[in-house]
């Protein structure tokens, strides 16, 4: 018997779509982990373009953030198995679940459309699912997706896509863009007091490797 521990399982990073109406429409767990996301922190000071020398180091709310990150999809596996799903429809499923991320749903669309025939004055635009880009525990974000691209890279004889690369933009929707009562607020407001602890975990771990001897 080996002595050495079993490798813990990896987690699969995700995005979701929360649309009550339909709850699995947009549900696409990453078949692959990406090996890299890139983040980047833009912090909102109320001091920036002059005035008032007080508030230079105000504040004003959470960074804006974006992400990052290209998913790989990939059906070759599935086929070589016999999968009858994959053997049909290839990738083109797991790739319209990310598409309908930014597509509204069809039953809006011909709703506003009818309201609009009969000379409805307002019609309000619909309303795009929560979207949550979850990343481990300690990471479940509410997204907004800003960039999106496909690159279809391989074909069945029915030209359904059976292997692609999908790179995404996200922007992260922190309190400051969302609501009180909005789910998206709490999830945020959550994930920065997580953010606080590994802060605080991460400064006392660094005190002490300095008072380490060299």
């Amino acid at each position: 018997m080996s002595t050495f521990p079993r490798t813990p399982r990896t987690q699969r990073g995700a995005i979701i779509g929360l649309d009550p109406l339909n709850p699995v429409a947009s549900l696409v767990v990453f078949q692959y982990n990406p090996d890299t996301m890139t983040r980047t922190l833009t912090p909102q000071m109320a001091g920036e373009g002059g005035g008032d020398r007080t508030e230079a180091l105000r504040l004003k709310g959470a960074p804006v953030e974006n992400i990052r990150v290209d998913v790989e999809i990939d059906a070759t596996d599935q086929l070589a198995n016999g999968d009858v799903l994959a053997s049909s429809m290839g990738i083109y499923p797991q790739l319209s679940a990310l598409e309908m991320l930014v597509y509204p749903k069809t039953a809006q669309v011909i709703l506003n459309t009818a309201l609009m025939q009969v000379g409805t004055l307002e019609v309000v635009p619909p309303t795009a699912p929560l979207t949550l880009f979850i990343w481990g525990p300690k990471r479940v974000l509410p997204v907004k997706v800003s960039e999106f691209s496909i690159t279809e890279e391989a074909y069945d004889p029915s030209l359904n896509p059976i292997r692609a690369k999908v790179s995404l933009g996200l922007r992260v929707l922190s309190y400051n863009d969302l609501p009180l009562m909005h789910p998206g607020y709490a999830l945020f407001l959550t994930h920065q007091v997580v953010k606080e602890a590994m802060a605080v975990v991460g400064s006392i771990a660094g005190v002490a490797n300095a008072a380490l001897p060299r």
